[in-house]
């Protein structure tokens, strides 16, 4: 996704500054260059396999933006996070979120409960995952005798992010930084899990964001970015778990089973932009999205 605003909406008020992969940042238009806050919009863009695809997913950007808000309040003691206020631009009303700027940490702060993905296939080939080692003869889907903090170094949009060791964290971030990350992201999945097993939700792994508040005195380890949405985890139907097999899911797994199937005919070795999705891929794509809202926080939503 370019940074050049082409498909961000304009809002007055604000200057857009940046489009990643699914959002898109704005700052006021009168807020000096380090200024505080930031207007974080969530857009229907949905990604796989590091392409932002060409098809939309209809109210994707609301339900991940409920959904964040959402876990923030049940996260609160446990972490500050970056939200300041839901006052946004009508424009984007239901989408949005003014934060507070941060500097993020260069890492992605991975937790695995469950072995599967990325991390089944490390442990296929080295039995471990991020350097952990782990018992033999674990399947897909098995859930871990604990959970893993397995960090990835963040890759520029379209590239893929780089799955790295604690230790290598740490000369990235400082020993004492990097073991406080990894404290509050175990702690994090500790809370929600056990918030989402009461709901009949597994939460696999799932990817956190944190940041330096830039205010002199400010938290060192804030909560930023989106948190627990299908997007950035992986949920799945407790009463269908079955280790042995892949598992069903509240998540884009769904698009990405799509995608490497042979109905959709894209070669991803090829350097091939990704086809369109089908339209009943979008609509059992945002069904799933809708559900995992509305099992997790018992409520409707209202689109």
């Amino acid at each position: 996704m370019s940074t050049d605003g082409s498909s961000a909406p304009r809002l007055e008020g604000w200057t857009h500054t940046y489009s990643g992969k699914v959002r898109d940042l704005y700052v006021p238009e009168d807020a000096p260059a380090d200024g505080d806050v930031v207007l974080v919009v969530a857009s229907d863009r949905i990604s796989a396999y590091d392409h932002v695809l060409p098809t939309t997913i209809p109210d994707k950007g609301k339900i991940l933006t409920a959904l964040s808000l959402w876990w923030f309040d049940r996260l609160a003691d446990v972490v500050p996070n970056h939200v300041v206020s839901t006052d946004v631009p009508a424009a984007v009303a239901g989408r949005a979120m003014v934060c507070r700027r941060l500097r993020m940490y260069p890492v992605e702060c991975v937790v695995r409960g469950y072995l599967t993905g990325s991390g089944l296939q490390e442990y296929r080939a080295t039995s471990a995952v991020a350097g952990l080692p782990l018992p033999a003869g674990l399947r897909d889907g098995d859930r871990l005798p604990e959970p893993l903090f397995t960090p990835a170094a963040k890759a520029e949009v379209g590239e893929h992010d780089e799955n790295i060791t604690f230790e290598e964290m740490a000369s990235r971030v400082g020993q004492d930084l990097a073991g406080r990350l990894r404290d509050r992201t175990l702690e994090v999945y500790a809370r929600a899990a056990a918030i989402a097993a009461e709901r009949g939700i597994i939460i696999a792994d799932t990817k956190l964001e944190f940041g330096a508040s830039p205010l002199p005195g400010g938290p060192e380890v804030v909560l930023g970015d989106e948190v627990l949405t299908p997007d950035s985890s992986r949920f799945w139907p407790a009463d269908d778990w079955q280790p042995g097999r892949a598992q069903a899911s509240y998540d884009k797994q769904f698009v990405r089973d799509w995608l490497t199937s042979p109905a959709a005919g894209w070669d991803r070795g090829a350097d091939q932009a990704p086809p369109p999705l089908p339209d009943d891929v979008v609509e059992r794509t945002r069904d799933r999205y809708v559900e995992a809202f509305e099992q997790l926080t018992g409520t409707r939503f209202a689109g």
